[in-house]
């Protein structure tokens, strides 16, 4: 790909990378590592199946089940705009938490702002804002966080952590030196809780404990197996000779990994903490073994892309498809409601 062909403008970047998913199918990597977990299996589950209880809480607010569509995109222009409102009203429609993609590009184009004021489409719903940490080290502050969260009317912020993305876009800001301080003065001053995330290479014990560190108590693991950044960036590079996107197309820790990792640490504290797990979850069942290995959450993006790009209607029955698959996941295990669920290892074989 050569130099004048790689939009260099935060929102012609949105939209090359929904060009890259589509174009390329190797972008999804299938290697999060739930295909490790097998469950027992109960003939006898001794449960009505319709009586199956699986509604949580996030944020203060109940969910029909643990499901957060997670960070896609945002920006200028229809094609972001109608893909938002798509999942904002599916999320409303279907009681489940959304997050936006990052809003950089709300602050470089003020058109794009207008992709992220969703509350009016989703009023009941987890609405989660979305900023990069990288950016706190790019003249972006605490003001810029209010923002963010103020336009969304949301329920927390993102500070999203992509190490390997910046190394590998053309462009990347590659500074991720004292961030951790600058973290913990925004999760400190700041109206609503911080949720550090990564973005498909997984969190480690030493990154969940800096951020605990920092003042945060919600975590999303996003970990390796799922959609490839790193793949994703390749796809924009400058130099036809440049493979460093594919060298390390899957870096880091999967999923599973992550997570257990995760709530090793998390399940210790004092404080209550939120432990979401995304990178690879594709189907119900997956998002059943996440919840068993601890996961409060299960934050799923990719599945959600071309049905957003379709209609509002197109995302409700994906989504319901996935409620159903968790459901039953639920009744084959003997698990009554989310919470018998949650970080039961004995239904793991």
């Amino acid at each position: 790909m050569s130099q004048d062909k790689v939009d260099r403008s935060v929102a012609g970047r949105k939209l090359e990378h929904i060009r890259a998913i589509h174009a390329d199918p190797e972008v999804e990597r299938g290697a999060s590592g739930f295909d490790r977990v097998a469950l027992t299996h109960r003939a006898l589950p001794e449960l009505d199946m319709d009586a199956i209880d699986t509604h949580c809480d996030f944020l203060g607010k109940g969910l029909r089940f643990p499901l957060l569509i997670s960070s896609m995109t945002g920006g200028a222009g229809d094609e972001c705009l109608e893909l938002n409102r798509n999942l904002a009203i599916a999320a409303q429609e279907t009681g489940v938490a959304m997050a936006v993609g990052s809003q950089r590009v709300m602050f470089t184009n003020t058109e794009a702002r207008a992709s992220f004021d969703l509350r009016a489409f989703a009023p009941d719903v987890p609405l989660l804002a979305n900023v990069g940490a990288v950016q706190l080290n790019k003249g972006f502050t605490l003001d810029h966080c209010r923002a963010a969260v103020e336009v969304l009317a949301a329920d927390a912020l993102y500070l999203h952590l992509n190490p390997l993305q910046e190394a590998v876009q053309p462009e990347g800001d590659r500074d991720f030196s004292g961030l951790a301080a600058k973290i913990a003065d925004v999760a400190q001053h700041l109206d609503v809780p911080v949720i550090l995330k990564e973005v498909g290479s997984g969190l480690s014990q030493t990154d969940v404990n800096l951020g605990l560190a920092s003042g945060i108590c919600h975590f999303d693991v996003a970990g390796r197996g799922g959609t490839s950044w790193s793949r994703i960036e390749y796809h924009r590079r400058s130099d036809d000779d440049d493979d460093l996107g594919l060298v390390f197309q899957d870096w880091g820790l999967t999923t599973v990994d992550s997570l257990i990792a995760a709530q090793e640490i998390l399940s210790q504290c004092e404080t209550k903490t939120t432990l979401i797990a995304s990178g690879g979850i594709r189907n119900g069942v997956d998002m059943a073994k996440a919840v068993i290995l601890g996961a409060d959450l299960c934050g799923v993006a990719a599945p959600f892309l071309a049905a957003a790009q379709v209609s509002s209607d197109a995302v409700v029955s994906k989504i319901r498809k996935f409620q159903k698959e968790f459901t039953t996941a639920m009744f084959l295990l003997g698990a009554a409601d989310v919470h018998t669920l949650q970080g039961n290892t004995s239904l793991i074989r």
